[in-house]
């Protein structure tokens, strides 16, 4: 019974994400694609300099149902955490947010939004070699 009602959590936000849409004031993004799957996801944050706090989260693209779900329930996590806070984050958190056990090939749709937030949080790392 927990497992269904999970999974109408995921279908949930993958109809209606949270925080989906363009945030033109942010000062950092990271993009991530699932190849495998076709997922695409760019997350945007606004920081507050002083607090270091993200004060807004948003997220585009499109994908799979597992992929879209647990990049909105991702940004609901992250409003109001600070990025030293988000960025302690672990792949296991994201995955607890789903609440369902995933199949090698799914986990990595469901980590393709925290993906694209380590890009956002560290943009160096995520930058190719010169």
């Amino acid at each position: 019974m927990a497992f269904d009602m999970y999974q109408e959590v995921i279908l949930q936000h993958y109809r209606t994400p949270h925080n989906f849409g363009p945030l033109v004031e942010a000062d950092r993004e990271g993009e991530e694609s699932n190849p495998l799957c076709g997922d695409h996801i760019t997350l945007r944050l606004k920081v507050d300099p002083a607090s270091q706090k993200i004060t807004s989260v948003r997220f585009e693209g499109d994908g799979c149902a597992i992929s879209v779900a647990s990049t909105s329930m991702l940004t609901d996590k992250l409003a109001g955490l600070t990025v030293e806070e988000a960025s302690a984050l672990t792949q296991e958190d994201v995955l607890k947010l789903l609440g369902i056990p995933l199949s090698p090939v799914r986990i990595k749709c469901a980590l393709t939004g925290f993906a694209a937030l380590g890009h956002a949080l560290h943009p160096a790392a995520s930058l190719p070699p010169s």
